[in-house]
């Protein structure tokens, strides 16, 4: 991919249902992925992990972006535990939500709720990217540049530091 994007895409993880679903507009979409050459078969070694956590982990060291098409809870679960770390700063990662007929509608309408009532700060609105067509999409992942919450910057979630102990302000403002 090219572009004038902060960060260089060179692979990415693709979330989505293990089932095909009821709209053929999904299947499509999907497709589309494939004839890009988006997505493909596993290339190189296959790894084996214990845990759903470490699953993820691998799936975060080794993506540039990550796209979700139309699931379930597995699907949804994989984002949500993805755009939670880049809240937090543990990576800076693109995450797409390619909007299939609409698919994604109202989990962006919660989004937006959430965001207006300051239970999601402002500055993670950038987390998730919305289109609804793959060249829109790839439009928006070449086109953005990540901004860091200034507050989540400052905490060191490196694996490396994992004995240092981490403090986060937990006061309740009412």
């Amino acid at each position: 991919m090219k572009g004038n994007s902060a960060l260089q895409i060179k692979s990415i993880c693709v979330f989505c249902g293990s089932n095909l679903g009821k709209n053929a507009k999904f299947v499509e979409a999907a497709n589309n992925l494939a004839e890009g050459n988006l997505v493909g078969k596993t290339v190189g070694e296959e790894l084996q992990v214990p845990t759903m956590q470490d699953k993820i982990w691998k799936m975060v060291e080794n993506s540039d972006a990550f796209i979700a098409l139309s699931g379930g809870i597995g699907t949804l679960e994989e984002n949500f535990q993805i755009a939670s770390w880049a809240q937090l700063n543990i990576h800076h990662k693109l995450i797409s939500l390619l909007n299939v007929d609409g698919f994604f509608n109202k989990l962006l309408s919660f989004f937006y709720q959430a965001w207006e009532e300051n239970f999601i700060p402002h500055s993670a609105r950038q987390i998730f990217i919305s289109a609804s067509t793959t060249e829109e999409m790839i439009d928006k992942l070449e086109d953005f540049v990540y901004k860091p919450d200034l507050v989540a910057a400052q905490i060191d979630w490196s694996k490396g530091s994992s004995s240092k102990k981490r403090k986060m302000d937990l006061s309740l403002h009412l």
